[in-house]
């Protein structure tokens, strides 16, 4: 059996079998290799000395620049990040109950909320041309059915001297080739 030792959280591979290193005792009986993701040497060493082949895959490591190391520095560091990241919830908490405010701290946060300021006004601005655009739509609508009904109006009047001429035409015909019949009634 082959066991990979590894602290990961997630992308487990269902077909191989993990365990955490952190949690390690002694070697676990029947296992014929193993695989330490990290620095591990307590558990590389316990699997050597039973003669189990280890094979040992370096991670990447993460360095925290500007702390120089010293734990207060680092201590101080991780409360500026969870004050950032807190203000940055803060603000997606805000868009999802439908108002935000300006955040006091955080440039990230800061940033985000000027980033969907800016989205909210052209919003506003599209929001605005769309209803200018719809009123001069209905204006024009209401001009065209006017326009509409005086030719419809003026089709009538053309039917009516077809009608009196005897002249057939067609139900649905266009104002203009009714207009060309009329042309060519004889003048009396």
């Amino acid at each position: 059996m082959e066991l990979i030792y590894s602290a990961q959280k997630t992308d487990f591979d269902p077909q191989k079998r993990y365990r955490n290193p952190e949690h390690f005792e002694r070697p676990e009986a029947g296992v014929t290799s193993v695989l330490v993701v990290g620095e591990w040497p307590n558990v590389v060493d316990a699997y050597e000395n039973v003669g189990v082949e280890v094979a040992v895959k370096d991670v990447a490591r993460v360095l925290v620049v500007g702390a120089g190391g010293n734990k207060a520095e680092l201590e101080d560091l991780i409360g500026k990040l969870r004050i950032e990241s807190d203000t940055v919830r803060a603000v997606i908490d805000g868009l999802d109950a439908g108002e935000i405010e300006k955040p006091e701290a955080g440039e990230l946060a800061v940033r985000l909320y000027d980033a969907l300021e800016h989205i909210r006004v052209k919003v506003d601005e599209l929001a605005t041309s769309r209803d200018a655009l719809a009123t001069d739509n209905e204006k024009l609508r209401i001009e065209l059915d006017a326009l509409n009904a005086g030719d419809g109006q003026e089709v009538d009047a053309i039917k009516v001297k077809l009608d009196a001429a005897g002249v057939s035409y067609r139900a649905n015909a266009s104002k203009e080739s009714l207009e060309k019949l009329v042309a060519d009634l004889p003048k009396a």
